[in-house]
C-alpha cells in the first residue's frame, strides 16, 4: 500500500460494445503514469447493482442487501473518482444514476473528474445533468473532459479495442488530472 490517494475510474456504461471501457483503461493508464495516484478501474457492468431497492435512505447506511454492502466497501475506500460516462437522450445513463443513488456518505466530499462522451455534443448535456446530483452528494467537481465523436477514437488492435486520443483529449485529461491532484492536496 502506498501513501498516494486511491482514484477509481468508474466505467458507467453497461451496454455491449461500449466505447467507454477502452477509453476508461486509457484514462487509468494516464492517471497511473502521473505517479500521483493509485488507480482502480470499477466497471458498473461487472458490479451489476440491482435497481435501487434498499428500504432505508442511503444516508443511514442501514444496508440490507449484500450487493449494496459490497458496493459501499468498494466506493468507500476511494479518495476520488473519474466518472467515464456517455450521453443518452441529453442526460447521463441509468447505471450511473443507480450507482450514485445506492450510497451517500461513501461519495460525500470526494473530488470527481467528469469524462463525458458522445457525438457532436461530447456528452456535455450529460455532464450538466449530472452536476446537481453531485452537488446533492457533496462531491466536488475537479475537472471536466468532454470527448466528441468518441467512436472515431476507438480502434481494433487484434482482438482488443483501444482508445487512441487526439491532442485535444490528451491535453484535456492532463488538465483534469491536475485539477484532481489540486483537489486532493491538503489544505493549510
Amino acid at each position: 500500500m502506498t501513501d498516494r490517494p486511491l482514484i477509481q475510474v468508474i466505467v458507467a456504461s453497461t451496454r455491449p460494445g461500449r466505447v467507454g471501457e477502452p477509453t476508461a483503461h486509457w484514462v487509468a493508464e494516464q492517471a497511473r503514469a502521473t505517479g500521483a495516484f493509485d488507480i482502480e478501474v470499477v466497471d458498473l457492468a461487472a458490479v451489476a447493482l440491482p435497481m435501487f431497492s434498499e428500504p432505508e435512505h442511503p444516508s443511514l447506511r442501514a444496508y440490507t442487501q449484500e450487493s449494496t454492502r459490497q458496493f459501499s466497501e468498494l466506493i468507500d475506500r476511494a479518495d476520488g473518482f473519474v466518472f467515464m460516462f456517455p450521453e443518452y437522450n441529453h442526460s447521463y445513463n441509468a447505471a450511473l444514476k443507480n450507482a450514485l443513488d445506492h450510497l451517500y456518505w461513501e461519495w460525500a466530499g470526494k473530488p470527481v473528474v467528469l469524462v463525458s462522451y458522445g457525438g457532436v455534443a461530447a456528452g456535455a448535456r450529460a455532464a450538466v445533468a449530472l452536476q446537481p446530483v453531485l452537488l446533492a452528494l457533496k462531491m466536488r467537481i475537479a475537472g471536466l473532459l468532454p470527448i466528441p465523436f468518441i467512436a472515431q477514437l476507438v480502434h481494433a488492435d487484434g482482438d482488443q479495442r483501444v482508445f487512441q486520443p487526439n491532442e485535444h483529449v490528451e491535453r484535456g485529461l492532463k488538465n483534469a488530472l491536475e485539477g484532481l491532484t489540486a483537489a486532493l492536496a491538503p489544505t493549510n
